[in-house]
């Protein structure tokens, strides 16, 4: 019997639920009068992205490998 890949699952989870939020985004996005859906789930997800790339929660912090 295969051995399951709990890994692969959880990355199929974590899919879903990241394109069920830019879902939800689009959707409140286009229930304002004047806004573009796809610019703001576009900026969310930018903004997103960055938030990983610099750490998550330290965005005043100096990058790494840097001299104060």
């Amino acid at each position: 019997m295969a051995k399951p890949n709990y890994s692969f699952e959880k990355r199929q989870r974590e899919l879903a639920k990241k394109k069920k939020k830019e879902d939800k985004l689009k959707e409140k996005a286009a229930r304002k009068p004047g806004q573009d859906p796809e610019a703001d789930a576009a900026d969310a997800a930018e903004a997103a992205a960055e938030a990983r790339e610099s750490g998550e929660g330290a965005p005043d912090a100096p990058a790494e490998g840097s001299a104060p």
